[in-house]
């Protein structure tokens, strides 16, 4: 018998990477019962990080986690200000690191997830016409097969944008675009085209007009949602008039 349970633990040992969750259902998939998973917690070969969620003893590995919570939150994805920092685009290289997630799911992230990762914050957001099963340019990083979800430059500086007057600083915003001179026009111009708040749009057009960026004069700006009239929004910083 207990030459039967060893053998199940090096199997799940084999099958679990350090530091990735796993529900109590992949577990039965490995033939280890949850009354068998309970003496695995008590002799401290998993730990229980919520109820029918388990890992291997240690700390928890970023990226598995967040392909984990891609099974579980409809659309997650890392984006906005985090998506560019991934990428490199940054304005302050002191600044203090944050982790913003974005899908269509509400609700707050597992405390396991945010007592792991502290810096970590999740919200709802449906900015462009989409499906969240087939989301407009949101790509494993580095097309990595491990890796998780992440916009790419164009989409994260649109989601950054959304923000401003919320939680986002517009000085910030409007400084970590001009450090992305680079932008794809023809990707730009099709998240625009399907974006679904006006603000947005403005704000990009401006920023990008204000700063003489490359890629905001090749914009056919006439099939683009900009609205009718003025924009106003109240930030930190005073009246954001577009």
């Amino acid at each position: 018998m207990a030459s039967f349970k060893r053998n199940k633990l090096n199997s799940l040992f084999k099958s679990l990477p350090d530091g990735a969750p796993v529900t109590s259902e992949e577990l039965a998939a490995l033939e280890i019962s949850a009354s068998l998973a309970v003496q695995y917690v008590r002799a401290g070969w998993l730990t229980r990080l919520s109820r029918g969620v388990f890992s291997r003893p240690g700390p928890l590995d970023l990226h598995a986690c967040l392909r984990f919570l891609e099974g579980k939150m409809e659309g997650l994805h890392v984006g906005g200000k985090t998506a560019l920092d991934w990428y490199g685009i940054r304005h302050n290289l002191a600044h203090r690191r944050v982790l913003r997630l974005y899908g269509w799911t509400s609700g707050p992230l597992p405390a396991w997830f945010t007592e792991s990762f502290p810096e970590s914050s999740y919200h709802r957001l449906r900015l462009f016409d989409e499906s969240p099963t087939s989301l407009l340019h949101v790509l494993p990083y580095q097309n990595g097969e491990e890796a998780p979800l992440v916009s790419n430059p164009e989409r994260a500086a649109l989601e950054l944008l959304s923000e401003v007057g919320v939680r986002q600083p517009f000085e910030e915003a409007r400084d970590l675009l001009e450090g992305a001179p680079h932008l794809r026009v023809s990707v730009l111009q099709e998240l625009l085209e399907q974006c679904r708040q006006v603000k947005t749009v403005r704000l990009c057009l401006a920023i990008g007009s204000e700063l003489g960026l490359p890629w905001a004069s090749k914009l056919d700006t006439k099939s683009l949602p900009k609205g009718r009239g003025r924009w106003v929004g109240k930030t930190k910083e005073g009246f954001l008039i577009l």
